[in-house]
C-alpha cells in the first residue's frame, strides 16, 4: 500500500446507517471527488471499550501500513487504545476524527467516565491533526489536552437527495393526524423514552410517531421503550420502523410533518440539517452541540432532558397549525444555507496540513543550535581544566612509550551538531583525533564540517548505540569518551554497559549538561511545582533504551564508575536564561508544557494557562529561567 494514500479507520462495518458512519462515508466520497487517494476500512472487535480482538485488529492494520502513511482514526476506534497508537505514532502520520468525546457518552458511571477521559486524552497525544464535526467538540477537546492549533472543524453536510425533496402540502389537514418523525438508533443518549413520556400526555391530540433507527445497539433500552409504549397505550400510534436504507429514510422525511429530536447530547446532530434540507420543521433538545446546530430558522429548541418542556412544545405544534407553518417557512429559508459535502471536504483538506509531522531532524537541529551558547556558558571551567591535565599526563606517558606524537583518541557520543567537540577541542592542549557518533546522518554531517574546521581529524559513526553494542562500538584505543545532554535520556542498563566499555579501555569519561531535576522561574507561579513534577515524571519515560533515568542519571553513573575504580569529580552547570536567550527560553517552555500534557492530559487547561502566562512574561522581558545541570568527570586511578 503506497504511503501517499489516506486511510479512514472506523470500528465495525463502515456501512452502518448512523450519523457518524454516514459522515465518514460521505466525506470519503467527497475527498475522492476532490482528487485525494482515500480508502475506508472497518475494524473487528468490540468498541469503544475495546476487547483483545479489537486491540489486535487495530494493531494488525497499522503494522501492515508503510512508513509515513496518513491514517485518520475515528474516535470510537482509537480512544480506548492509546497503547496501540504509541507503538506506531513515530512511523505513521496518525490523525483523529472526534465526533464527541467518549467520556461525554450518556449513562456512564463516574469510574467509566474517568477511564474514558484518561484513555482518550492519552490517545490524542499520539496523533497530529485532530478533526471534529462541530465547534462545540473542538472547544470541548481542550479539556482533553488538545490545543486549538491542532484542531480543524469540518462541519457535516447533507446529501443532494434531501434538497430534492418537496415540502409536504397541506400538512395540517384536519382529517388526518400530524406525522412526527424521529431518526436515531434507540439508545439512552437519544432519549426516545422521553419522547414517549411526553406524547403519553397528549392522547387527546391527533398524532402519529415513526421511530427510525436500529434497535440492536442497546437492546435492553430498546425493549424498555417498547414496553413504555405498551404501558402508555400508544401501540396504535407509535411505529418502530427499524434501520432503513437511504431511499426509505428519504421517503420517511417526505411523509413527515414535524421532525422531533429528544437527544440528551450530540457532537453535531446531522439529522437536524437533513430535516431542514428536506423542508421539514424541527423540534429539538439543546443537548451538547444541538444548541448550536439548532440555532437556525425552522428549528425550535427546548431544554435537554426536560420532558415537561417537550410535552408543552409538542402540544402547541400539534394543536396550532400556524405554529408549524411558521417553522416550515423557516426551514425553507435555512435549507439555502445548508452545506454540501464538497465544502466539508475542502475544510478537511486544509486541516491535513496540521497532520504533517514536523521534520524531526530539522527540529533537533534548531533545538541544538539554540541551546549551544547556553550549554557552553554553563560548563564548569575547573572540570575542563582537570580533564586537560589528565589528558596531558596520558599524552606525555604515551610519548615516552611506543607511540610518540600519536594524537589522543576522543569519542563523542550523540554528537548532534558537534557542540561538545567545538567547545572542548580548543581547550585541550594535546593532539586530538575525534570519532563522532550520531545516528542521524544530517546532524552528523554538520558536526563533521564544524570539527574539521578546528584542524582536528575526525571520522563519523552513524549508528544507534545500544547497551548490547556499546562494548564493540567504542574504538578500542579510545582515550576519552564524552557526551553532552545525553545520559538523562538513557536507562541504567545502558549506563552500565557504557561504564564497562570505558573501564575496559581505561579511558576517561566526561558527561556534561545532564539535567539534575530542578528548574526555577522568576517570578514564581502557583503551578510551577506541579509542572516541574510532571516534567520530571515524563523524563523517566521510555526514550528508546528502556525507562530513562532522567534526573537520576548523574548519581547512577557516578556509582557505576566508582565501582570500576575511577576518580569522580562533579560540578554544577546551570542555564540562566533571560530575555537575551528568548528563543531558547520559548522552546524550553513549549517543551515543558508538551511533556507535562503528555504526562497528565487531564491538567491540560492548567498547563496551557501556565504557558500563556510565561510566554507573556518572556515577551516583556520579565522572566528569568534557571535550569540545573550537572557535569561529571571520571578518570581511572591508574593510567
Amino acid at each position: 500500500m503506497p504511503a501517499s494514500e489516506l486511510w479512514f479507520v472506523v470500528p465495525g462495518d463502515p456501512g452502518q446507517n448512523t450519523g457518524g458512519y454516514r459522515y465518514v462515508r460521505r466525506l470519503v466520497e467527497a475527498l475522492a471527488k476532490a482528487g485525494i487517494s482515500v480508502k475506508l476500512t472497518g475494524l473487528e472487535g468490540t468498541f469503544p471499550k475495546p476487547d483483545d480482538f479489537a486491540r489486535q485488529s487495530l494493531n494488525r492494520f497499522l503494522a501492515d501500513l508503510p512508513d509515513g502513511t496518513r491514517v485518520v482514526l475515528d474516535g470510537l476506534a482509537m480512544g480506548g487504545l492509546p497503547e496501540v497508537l504509541q507503538r506506531h505514532q513515530s512511523r505513521l502520520n496518525l490523525m483523529a476524527l472526534v465526533h464527541h468525546p467518549l467520556a461525554d457518552e450518556n449513562g456512564l458511571s463516574e469510574q467509566e467516565q474517568a477511564w474514558f477521559k484518561h484513555s482518550e486524552s492519552t490517545a490524542l497525544t499520539c496523533v497530529g491533526a485532530v478533526f471534529t464535526t462541530s465547534h462545540y467538540t473542538a472547544e470541548r477537546l481542550q479539556a482533553f489536552g488538545v490545543t486549538p492549533a491542532r484542531v480543524t472543524t469540518a462541519l457535516p453536510s447533507v446529501d443532494d437527495a434531501f434538497f430534492q425533496q418537496s415540502p409536504r402540502i397541506n400538512r395540517h389537514d384536519a382529517t388526518r393526524p400530524i406525522h412526527l418523525l424521529c431518526v436515531g438508533h434507540l439508545s439512552p443518549r437519544k432519549a426516545q423514552h422521553q419522547l414517549i413520556q411526553a406524547l403519553a400526555q397528549l392522547t387527546h391530540l391527533n398524532w402519529r410517531l415513526r421511530l427510525v433507527g436500529s434497535a440492536g445497539r442497546a437492546t435492553d433500552y430498546a425493549s424498555g421503550v417498547r414496553a413504555l409504549v405498551r404501558e402508555s397505550g400508544l401501540e396504535s400510534r407509535v411505529e418502530f420502523a427499524g434501520e432503513l436504507g437511504e431511499a426509505d429514510v428519504l421517503k420517511a422525511y417526505q411523509q413527515a410533518d414535524l421532525f422531533v429530536f429528544p437527544s440528551l447530547y450530540e457532537g453535531y446532530g446531522m439529522v437536524i440539517d437533513e430535516a431542514l434540507a428536506a423542508g421539514l420543521p424541527v423540534l429539538s433538545s439543546d443537548g451538547g452541540a444541538l444548541a448550536l446546530t439548532g440555532a437556525k430558522p425552522g428549528v425550535e429548541l427546548y431544554e435537554a432532558g426536560n420532558v415537561a418542556a417537550l410535552a408543552t412544545r409538542l402540544t402547541r405544534l400539534i394543536a396550532e397549525p400556524d405554529a408549524v407553518e411558521a417553522l416550515v417557512a423557516g426551514a425553507m429559508q435555512a435549507r439555502c444555507e445548508i452545506r454540501r459535502w464538497s465544502e466539508t471536504a475542502q475544510d478537511f483538506i486544509a486541516g491535513l496540513e496540521k497532520g504533517r509531522p514536523r521534520n524531526p531532524v530539522q527540529f533537533a537541529a534548531d533545538w541544538l543550535e539554540a541551546r549551544e551558547p547556553a550549554d557552553h556558558q554553563a560548563r564548569d571551567d575547573g572540570l575542563t581544566a582537570r580533564l586537560a591535565e589528565w589528558l596531558t599526563e596520558r599524552y606525555d606517558c604515551r610519548a615516552s612509550g611506543s607511540k610518540p606524537g600519536a594524537p589522543l583518541h576522543i569519542v563523542d557520543l550523540g554528537t548532534g551538531r558537534g557542540s561538545n567537540p567545538v567547545y572542548l577541542s580548543p581547550k585541550l592542549p594535546v593532539p586530538q583525533r575525534w570519532t563522532l557518533v550520531e545516528p542521524d546522518q544530517t546532524l552528523a554531517g554538520i558536526a563533521l564540517q564544524r570539527v574539521e574546521k578546528l584542524d582536528a581529524p575526525a571520522v563519523l559513526e552513524t549508528m544507534v548505540l545500544t547497551k548490547d553494542n556499546l562494548s564493540t562500538a567504542l574504538p578500542a584505543d579510545a582515550d576519552l569518551v564524552t557526551s553532552s545532554a545525553l545520559v538523562d535520556l538513557v536507562s541504567e542498563p545502558w549506563l552500565s554497559a557504557l561504564s564497562a566499555a570505558v573501564a575496559k579501555r581505561q579511558a576517561s569519561l566526561l558527561v556534561v549538561i545532564t539535567y539534575s531535576g530542578y528548574f526555577t522561574l522568576e517570578p514564581a507561579h502557583p503551578f510551577d511545582d506541579e509542572l516541574r513534577a510532571l516534567v520530571n515524571a515524563h523524563q523517566h519515560r521510555e526514550k528508546g533504551s528502556g525507562a530513562a533515568l532522567g534526573p537520576d542519571a548523574t548519581a547512577c553513573l557516578s556509582r557505576l564508575m566508582s565501582n570500576k575504580g575511577y576518580h569522580i569529580q562533579t560540578a554544577d552547570s546551570p542555564w540562566v536564561l533571560t530575555g537575551e536567550q528568548a528563543s531558547l527560553a520559548a522552546m524550553l517552555l513549549e517543551g515543558w508544557a508538551e511533556a507535562a500534557t503528555e504526562q497528565q492530559p487531564e491538567q491540560a487547561n492548567d498547563i496551557q494557562s501556565w504557558l500563556e502566562t510565561r510566554r507573556q512574561q518572556l515577551d516583556t522581558g520579565a522572566l528569568v529561567i534557571t535550569v540545573s545541570h550537572t557535569d561529571l568527570l571520571a578518570w581511572p586511578k591508574q593510567t
